[in-house]
């Protein structure tokens, strides 16, 4: 893979990308991975009639730092104008990327039209992409599924519709969207796009590795790579991936700087949300960067007494004390990317 892409006139410092998680992707979360060398990072799905209704819960969720930054914020809705307004919005407040959600297939989003609905739309996805693409002068991408039979022809057709109205790369996650994520991703599909397309094409799905990252990419040429769930316990396969990339082998991750970059994660999420909500929030959060450690359980239910901040540190630092003084051969600590 090279060691950098580009998506539109910006340049993506290597090509690795964080996928759009709801209610896990937020600022402290992106400024961990970004921490660990991932290229590009992406916030949580944001409601375009929320920005423009004037939700101030919503607009929250624009909030981000220059660490973070190249930053992709992804909007989803199905008016193109009110879509158009919203992206223009975001714009302003200083993304770099606008992505446009056709992949939720979440019920309730489906319900109203937005997400995974507008591939069975194709009149409705050209309007809207048209309406948005006059109004920022910024990338513009979207998030894509195979669609909703298997045989990947709605993928097809947005891909193409996509391109034809200006929308920079193209993101695709190669399930249907009735199979959320259950089952296997196909990643021929992402090959298939890639072959028509002749702008950046991101695959995503079943990287749970930083191995399944140079395998996608070597099955289906694509440019870039998405990785969403595999993060979440391990933030560092970006790094992995990155020394792949450059043909170098993996490193592990040692326990003392797995816990420093949780103690920051921590300072984070507090100076973010404040101290009440964050340790709300860490009681569960906290367990998904043990995940695969040793007597992590035990860890899990510790870390849903957290009370405040000092305490959540305390826990950590206690946690992985425990794990070095208990283990004569630490490398075994260590989380492969």
């Amino acid at each position: 893979m090279p060691d950098e892409f580009k998506i539109g006139s910006l340049c993506i410092e290597n090509t690795t990308v964080l996928a759009p998680m709801a209610g896990i992707t937020d600022m402290p979360f992106r400024r961990l991975v970004k921490e660990t060398g991932c290229g590009l990072v992406c916030s949580e799905m944001i409601s375009a009639n929320g920005l423009m209704y004037g939700s101030k819960k919503t607009e929250r969720y624009l909030c981000h730092t220059d660490v973070e930054k190249p930053i992709s914020v992804q909007i989803f809705g199905k008016d193109p104008a009110i879509m158009a307004d919203a992206a223009a919005f975001v714009a302003s407040r200083g993304a770099d990327i606008i992505d446009i959600n056709f992949g939720c297939s979440v019920k309730k989003v489906l319900r109203n039209g937005y997400g995974a609905a507008l591939m069975q739309d194709p009149k409705g996805a050209e309007a809207l992409l048209s309406a948005v693409r006059k109004v920022i002068d910024i990338p513009l991408t979207i998030k894509i599924r195979t669609g909703w039979d298997p045989s990947g022809e709605d993928a097809m057709s947005i891909s193409r519709i996509a391109e034809n109205c200006g929308v920079d790369a193209i993101c695709v996650h190669p399930r249907t969207a009735p199979q959320l994520f259950r089952g296997t991703a196909d990643w021929s599909l992402i090959a298939a796009i890639k072959r028509q397309a002749s702008i950046p094409v991101i695959g995503n799905g079943d990287i749970a590795l930083a191995d399944d990252a140079m395998r996608m990419q070597g099955e289906t040429g694509c440019d870039a790579v998405m990785i969403g769930r595999a993060a979440l316990s391990n933030p560092w396969i970006f790094s992995g991936v990155i020394a792949l990339m450059a043909d170098r082998p993996t490193t592990d991750i040692a326990p003392a700087d797995r816990q420093a970059a949780i103690w920051r994660y921590i300072d984070d999420c507090v100076n973010c949300y404040g101290e009440q909500r964050a340790c709300r929030m860490l009681r569960s959060r906290l367990g998904w960067l043990v995940k695969g450690l040793p007597h992590a359980t035990r860890f899990r239910e510790r870390a849903k007494l957290i009370g405040d901040r000092d305490e959540a540190k305390g826990i950590v630092g206690d946690y992985f004390e425990e794990l070095v003084a208990c283990t004569e051969d630490c490398s075994s600590l260590a989380i492969r990317n």
